[in-house]
């Protein structure tokens, strides 16, 4: 694929966040630009990069890995490198870590000198340090605009004391009406991140501190999809040059490779799939990262069966059950399967009907891409905006929880999936999830956001 801009090859190099949620993003936009013949750096660590999907023949040669070793520290287990590998309470020993890599980053610029430096919101160190070097660098955010701009109003207001009930507010400064807020509990569980940790920094000054350095702010996002939120964020925080890059939805030719690397599982699915009615079956999968207690997964598995709708489950193990494996279990309404699943192969086969997912933006994204409508169980960070936006956009139904707590039971998550898969009301969200699906699957139209990406990098980087 050609760029459109004239001109010689770009270096880039991208360094994202040690959490599978933001290092596939920054792979996908690595991808995306290796496509147009621009050279890649990819920067993370040894355990990280090996545990990538394994790049397609005609991009690997414009993409290099660079590994950084993690320094040793006390109470980060060793071997433990990604957000997968800990506990939550464990996460702020990763950013400790992740700040000893500074010398090795500046070591790689010294050397090489890229173009550009695309970072995440952990690495408040590296603008100064690129700068120091005339090396101009991005924030690529992995988040929507609006929960970005959400966040971003909380932390940057007048209230000393950030407090959950603040979160659970909208934005003063928003000039059209939104829901986009969080319930308490969820406030509970990110509120966190405006306290200091053992890194001696919280996640939000490390994010502001990234957006005030970085010469450029490109969002994972498109005009047609949030143009209100984009413009918003640009003025209400000084962000002189904000930039989507579009959605980087999967390719076919992504769909072709991920096909052929099948599992036995996938046959068992896919297999099973095929003798189901068309649009009958809700796939359900909580992310990589995301975890419900075990008294909750079995109240998850309740409101399945209550459901009597024919269901796939990605299942993962709840905290602290033994070791899983790649087991497949067949239950009276459907399909358990624990360990890995061709996910796109489930969401645009024909007998999917709905998608029962936590929220992540990758999943949400996913999901559009095939035209499916949403049972959302947003359980981590910025999850609950998006449920907030999708109810907004009436692309599905969020299971009702304990406003206190979260807390749900197996009847909430029965009507739900009812409300989205058996009852009148889910052709609607069907419908408006369709029309969403045109601006999120038509790969013409973000390949163009990419190359005015490519564009702005070669004006602002002079």
């Amino acid at each position: 694929m050609a760029d459109h801009g004239n001109g010689a090859s770009l270096h880039i190099a991208v360094f994202p966040w040690l959490a599978f949620g933001h290092m596939l993003p920054f792979l996908r936009l690595s991808k995306s630009l290796a496509k147009r013949r621009h050279r890649v750096s990819f920067l993370s660590t040894p355990r990280n990069i090996a545990r990538l999907p394994k790049l397609p023949p005609e991009v690997a040669p414009f993409i290099d890995f660079v590994p950084l070793p993690l320094p040793p520290v006390d109470n980060l287990p060793l071997d433990a490198e990604s957000t997968n590998d800990l506990l939550p309470d464990q996460v702020q020993y990763l950013k400790k870590a992740l700040d000893g890599l500074q010398s090795h980053f500046a070591c790689f610029l010294r050397s090489t000198k890229p173009d550009w430096v695309i970072i995440d919101f952990c690495q408040h160190w590296a603008p100064a340090i690129a700068a120091e070097l005339n090396v101009p660098c991005a924030y690529f955010s992995v988040f929507r605009a609006s929960n970005l701009f959400f966040f971003c109003d909380k932390i940057t207001g007048s209230t000393s004391s950030h407090t959950p009930e603040e979160f659970t507010k909208l934005p003063e400064s928003v000039p059209f009406p939104t829901t986009v807020a969080f319930r308490l509990h969820e406030a509970k569980g990110v509120i966190w991140l405006c306290r200091d940790n053992a890194s001696g920094i919280s996640d939000a000054q490390r994010l502001i501190s990234v957006l005030k350095s970085s010469n450029l702010v490109a969002f994972r996002s498109c005009i047609e999809h949030e143009s209100t939120w984009l413009s918003l964020f640009a003025t209400r925080f000084g962000v002189g040059d904000v930039v989507p890059v579009g959605l980087l939805p999967t390719q076919t030719d992504e769909l072709a490779s991920h096909a052929e690397a099948q599992s036995s599982s996938s046959t068992t699915i896919l297999r099973w799939l095929s003798e189901q009615l068309p649009r009958s079956v809700v796939y359900v999968a909580i992310g990589s990262e995301a975890t419900l207690s075990a008294e909750q997964e079995r109240e998850l598995a309740n409101g399945l069966e209550l459901s009597a709708v024919p269901f796939l489950w990605a299942a993962r193990k709840p905290s602290g059950s033994g070791a899983r494996g790649g087991s497949a279990r067949i239950h009276r309404h459907g399909l358990v399967i624990e360990g890995w699943v061709p996910q796109l192969d489930i969401l645009r086969h024909n007998s999917v009907g709905g998608f029962l997912t936590h929220c992540g933006y990758s999943s949400v994204i996913e999901s559009f891409q095939f035209g499916l409508p949403l049972v959302m169980l947003p359980l981590i960070m910025d999850t609950g905006l998006i449920a907030r936006w999708c109810t907004e956009m009436k692309v599905g139904e969020e299971v009702a929880r304990n406003e206190a707590d979260g807390w749900f039971t197996g009847e909430d998550v029965a009507v739900a999936i009812r409300k989205v898969m058996v009852e009148e009301e889910g052709k609607e969200f069907r419908s408006n999830a369709e029309k969403l699906g045109e601006v999120f699957a038509d790969t013409k139209l973000h390949e163009s956001y990419v190359d005015a990406f490519i564009q702005r990098l070669r004006s602002k980087g002079g």
